[in-house]
Parts: structure tokens; sequence; C-alpha cells
């Protein structure tokens, strides 16, 4: 819906063999964890491992497999997650940063088992910094 928006602009942020971004939902409404499907992170065309991803927000970390059934969190559209995983990003340079998200939208229902979800994507080109 608003995929342009999606990664944060100067936010690449390199620790180690580890690389993060700030995103923003993609949607005009709060969501509960559960409803954020899955991710990938891809830097330099190099994709983070999906074991290695993980997803944070409102000062907790979590695996896409915790955030299935993860009801007590919420991602407001004030509010920026963080989205990490393993890949080795060289600081004070630049990087095309690539993420896609898959959201479910559990107000939308668009059969009788099937809620509404959204796969949006993000490309931005921006230098790394050193956590």
């Amino acid at each position: 819906m608003i995929p342009d928006r999606i990664i944060e602009q100067g936010t690449l942020t390199t620790t180690g063999a580890r690389a993060s971004v700030e995103v923003r939902i993609p949607w005009y409404r709060a969501l509960p964890g559960s409803c954020i499907s899955g991710a990938k992170l891809t830097i330099d065309g190099v994709a983070a491992p999906v074991e290695s991803l993980r997803w944070g927000m409102n000062g907790r970390e979590f695996t896409f497999d915790e955030l299935a059934t993860n009801v007590d969190e919420w991602w407001f559209p004030l509010d920026s997650a963080t989205l990490s995983g393993d890949l080795a990003v060289s600081p004070d340079a630049e990087h095309t940063v690539d993420v896609d998200l898959t959201l479910y939208i559990p107000y939308i229902i668009i059969s009788d088992s099937e809620t509404l979800h959204i796969d949006e994507h993000d490309h931005k080109t921006m230098t790394a910094v050193q956590a």
C-alpha cells in the first residue's frame, strides 16, 4: 500500500557479521505481531539467511516463528521496526538494500477461510554505519 516508504533512509547499520535496517509499516493501521508473516533482507544482491532474520519492535526481538502467534506486541504506523540478519556489510560504504514484507490484514476477509495478505517491496541505496 505504501511500499516506497518501508525502508527508513539512512538506517543501515552493521555490527560484525550482522546488518540491520529500520522499516515502517506499509499499512494505515496498527497490526499485531502475528500479522507480520515474513520478511526478506537483501543487501547488494545477497539475501540474509532466513534462519538468521530477526524482527525488533517495542524494545524486543523476535524470530518470525515467535511472531506467528504473538498478539501482545503491536506494530504501529508511527513506529519503526528493525529487520536484521546475518550479512557482512562494509561500514562507510554505499549499499543497495531491498526489503520484502508479507503482512496479513486480519479484518479484511477475502474468502471463507482467508484474510487479505499483502506482499510489499522497497529498495534504497544508503551508506552503512558501524554500530
